[in-house]
């Protein structure tokens, strides 16, 4: 059975959903270990040159992100939950520990506080991918939407099915 998903508001909320030709334990190995996600977290040509994640609530969920300019931009969070093949969430107004974060005042996802669940959910195709993005009020959902959730999201997506396939593939 699912895990529920948090109703999403469309005046605060974002969501991305998709159908993958990946099973939800390739895809949850795709977002919890760092050596995979460096390969696929950020929509190319940025990347994702360091990350740690520790896939338990409380624990860590931290990226660096380098724009093609190389500018860097650190992200630092704490997991909430993490069912291993099916859920996991995490938000950026905590860092790991639960400890308050510090939110920064640049144009990057530090600036605006969110909570992410990632929902997983076996289909005949591989699996339902299900992501929501709740922000704290419609000036941080629009931010985020300007900075191009969607196609960022979108994108993302495609280079973890194109990584995990080919490593299924070897």
């Amino acid at each position: 059975m699912p895990h529920p998903l948090v109703s999403a508001d469309p005046a605060l909320d974002l969501l991305f959903s998709r159908d993958v030709p990946l099973t939800p334990d390739e895809i949850w190995a795709g977002w919890t270990q760092a050596e995979h996600l460096l390969h696929w977290f950020t929509p190319a040509p940025w990347q994702t040159v360091e990350c740690v994640i520790e896939p338990r609530a409380g624990g860590r969920f931290f990226s660096v992100m380098r724009s093609p300019e190389g500018e860097t931009f650190p992200a630092e969070g704490c997991v909430l939950a993490a069912d291993p093949g099916r859920q996991l969430v995490w938000t950026n107004t905590l860092q790991a520990g639960y400890r308050p974060a510090q939110l920064g005042n640049g144009l990057d996802c530090n600036t605006f506080p969110f909570t992410v669940t990632l929902a997983l959910q076996a289909c005949a195709t591989g699996t339902h991918y299900r992501a929501l993005v709740q922000h704290r009020d419609a000036a941080g959902r629009e931010q985020h939407a300007a900075m191009g959730f969607q196609e960022g999201w979108g994108k993302a997506l495609d280079q973890l099915v194109a990584y995990m396939l080919a490593r299924r593939e070897g």
